[in-house]
C-alpha cells in the first residue's frame, strides 16, 4: 500500500463567506498542489473540503496521514466525535443537528477507502507544508472575490447631485 502525505488548510474572507481550501499530496518526492474556493462557504467547510479534495485526489487505496490545523476536523477523528454523531443520529450531545453533514458523510466513505492517520499542527508557525497551503487557499479567495466582483461598478448616483 503507498504511503502518502497530505497537508491541508480552509480559509474564509469572512465567516461565512467567500472561502478557500488547499490540499498538498506528497508521494516519495513527488508533491502536487491542489485548491479551490467556494462563493458562501464558512472556514469548518472549507477546511473539510480540503480533506476530502485531497482524499479524493489518489487514484487507489492508500495509508495516508493527512496534517491539519483545524482542531475542528482533527479531533472530529482522534477523539471520536464523528463516530458519536454518526451514531446519534448526526446529532450532537446537546441534540442539535450537526453541521457540514454532507461533508462529514463524504468524508466516512472516503476513510473508508483509505488508512487514514491524522495529525494536528500549530497554524501560522513554522510548518512549511501547511503555510504553504494557507497561501494557496487565501489566493482562491482574492480569485473568487474578483470573479464576482461586478465588471462595471454602478455609478454613484450622488454624482449627479454635485
Amino acid at each position: 500500500m503507498k504511503k502518502v502525505t497530505i497537508y491541508t488548510d480552509g480559509a474564509c474572507s469572512v465567516n461565512p463567506g467567500i472561502g478557500g481550501w488547499a490540499a498538498i499530496l506528497m508521494y516519495k518526492t513527488v508533491a502536487k498542489e491542489i485548491s479551490g474556493g467556494e462563493a458562501e462557504t464558512t472556514n469548518n467547510r472549507m477546511e473539510i473540503t480540503a480533506a476530502i479534495k485531497g482524499l479524493e485526489a489518489l487514484k487507489q487505496s492508500c495509508e495516508v496521514d493527512i496534517y491539519t490545523d483545524s482542531a475542528y476536523l482533527s479531533d472530529s477523528f482522534l477523539k471520536g466525535w464523528l463516530t458519536n454523531w454518526e451514531n446519534n443520529g448526526w446529532k450532537k450531545s446537546n441534540k442539535h443537528p450537526v453541521e457540514n453533514r454532507d461533508l462529514w458523510e463524504r468524508m466516512i466513505q472516503l476513510t473508508a477507502i483509505h488508512k487514514v492517520s491524522w495529525h494536528k499542527v500549530k497554524g501560522h508557525s513554522d510548518n512549511e507544508f501547511n503555510n504553504r497551503c494557507d497561501e494557496l487557499a487565501r489566493s482562491e479567495i482574492k480569485k473568487l472575490k474578483k470573479q464576482l466582483e461586478p465588471e462595471n461598478k454602478p455609478e454613484d448616483p450622488s454624482e449627479d447631485l454635485k
